[in-house]
C-alpha cells in the first residue's frame, strides 16, 4: 500500500514527510482493518510532523480524521462491525478503562491514552487498523470528504464549545477560523448564539460571513460587543490576552488546540478579574464523539473541504501551514 511517514520532524517546508510502499497491516485482537476512503488534514498532523508534539512513535503515519470501509476483523464476533461497514476513525484510539479519570467519565485525561496518527499509524495511507471499541458509526447524508473533518475538527470543536460554557442565546467569540472553527460556529448558531469571528485570512473571513455569523474582523481586533464565551482555535498564544479582554464578567475562554505558542504576561485586572476563566481542552471522550455525530445527523452541517490526492499529502500540510485555503483539506486515496 501507499503511505506517508514522518522522517525527521521539522518544518513542513523542509519535506519531513516521506512517501513509501509497504505491506497492508493486519488487525490485532479486537481491531478492524479498514480501507481509507478519505482522511482529513488536521493542524495536529502538522504539529506531529513538525515536532511541536513529542515523538510517540518513530516514523509514524499521520492522520486521524479517517473515513474508512471495514475489510477485515480479528476474526472474532465481538467487534460490533462487519466487513463493508463505513466507519470513522478519530484521534482517540485507546484508554485504560480503569484509572480514576476513565471511571469518572473523563477518559480524555487517561494517562494511558493513545492516539491515531501519533501513537499508532494513521490515515495518510491506503489502509489502517483501529480498535473496534474506538471506531465510530457515521451520520448519513454526507459524502466521505464531508465526513472526514467531523472526526476531529468537529468533535474537538464540540468539546471546546462545552468547555467555553456558552449560555443559552449567548455571545460567542471565535479566534481563528479553519476546519474546526467553521463547524463549531454552525453548532453555536444552531443553538441560538450570536457569533463573532476574529481571524487573519481573507478567505476564512469570507466563509464566516457566508455561514451567517454576526461580525467578522481581523485576529486581534476587538469584537463589537462583550463576549459571554470565546474559543481560541488558532495556535497563537498572543491572542489569549485580547480574547480574555473581550470577555464580559464571568466569561470563559477555551483553548481548543493541542499546541499553543507561549502566552504573553497577563494583567489580572484587565484579563482575569470579575471571574473570567481560562480553560484548556484535552482531546475528547467517546461520549463527546457520539453526541457530536448525533448532532451532525440532526443538523445538516456545511462542511467546506478541499480535496487532495494521497500523493499530495505533503502539499496539503504545507498549504494548511501557510493558510492557503479556508475550511479543511481532505486526502482522497
Amino acid at each position: 500500500m501507499r503511505a506517508w511517514r514522518v522522517g525527521s520532524a521539522g518544518s513542513i517546508d523542509r519535506s519531513p514527510l516521506g512517501a513509501c510502499h509497504e505491506p497492508v497491516p493486519e488487525p490485532g485482537p479486537g481491531e478492524l482493518l479498514a480501507r481509507v476512503l478519505a482522511c482529513g488534514v488536521c493542524r495536529t498532523d502538522l504539529h506531529v510532523v513538525e515536532g511541536d508534539l513529542p515523538v510517540h512513535r518513530r516514523h509514524v503515519v499521520p492522520g486521524h480524521e479517517i473515513v474508512a470501509e471495514v475489510v477485515d476483523t480479528d476474526h472474532t464476533d465481538h467487534t460490533g462491525f462487519a466487513v463493508g461497514d463505513r466507519i470513522g476513525i478519530p484521534w482517540l484510539r485507546h484508554t485504560c478503562g480503569i484509572c480514576e479519570f476513565c471511571q469518572r467519565g473523563a477518559e480524555n485525561l487517561c494517562p494511558g491514552s493513545r492516539y491515531t496518527g501519533w501513537d499508532a499509524d494513521g490515515g495518510y495511507a491506503e489502509y489502517v487498523t483501529v480498535p473496534a471499541d474506538f471506531a465510530l458509526p457515521l451520520p448519513t447524508g454526507y459524502d466521505d470528504r464531508e465526513l472526514a473533518p467531523l472526526l476531529c475538527a468537529g468533535i474537538i470543536g464540540y468539546r471546546a464549545l462545552g468547555r467555553a460554557a456558552l449560555p443559552d442565546g449567548g455571545v460567542l467569540g471565535i479566534y481563528g477560523f479553519g476546519g474546526s472553527a467553521h463547524l463549531t460556529a454552525q453548532v453555536a448558531l444552531a443553538r441560538g448564539a450570536r457569533v463573532h469571528v476574529m481571524t487573519r485570512g481573507a478567505a476564512a473571513r469570507e466563509l464566516a460571513s457566508e455561514l451567517g455569523v454576526s461580525s467578522v474582523q481581523r485576529a486581534a481586533d476587538p469584537p463589537p460587543e462583550q463576549l459571554d464565551s470565546a474559543i481560541l482555535f488558532a495556535p497563537v498564544g498572543e491572542l489569549v490576552p485580547p480574547a480574555l479582554e473581550a470577555l464580559g464578567a464571568g466569561g470563559t475562554l477555551a483553548l481548543a488546540g493541542i499546541h499553543l505558542t507561549d502566552i504573553p504576561p497577563l494583567n489580572y485586572q484587565r484579563h482575569l478579574f470579575r471571574e473570567r476563566q481560562l480553560r484548556s481542552v484535552t482531546s475528547n471522550t467517546r461520549v463527546d464523539a457520539r453526541e457530536f455525530m448525533a448532532f451532525a445527523q440532526e443538523h445538516r452541517l456545511r462542511v467546506t473541504t478541499h480535496p487532495y490526492s494521497l500523493d499530495r499529502a505533503d502539499r496539503a500540510l504545507s498549504d494548511l501551514s501557510h493558510g492557503r485555503f479556508d475550511g479543511a483539506a481532505v486526502l482522497v486515496p
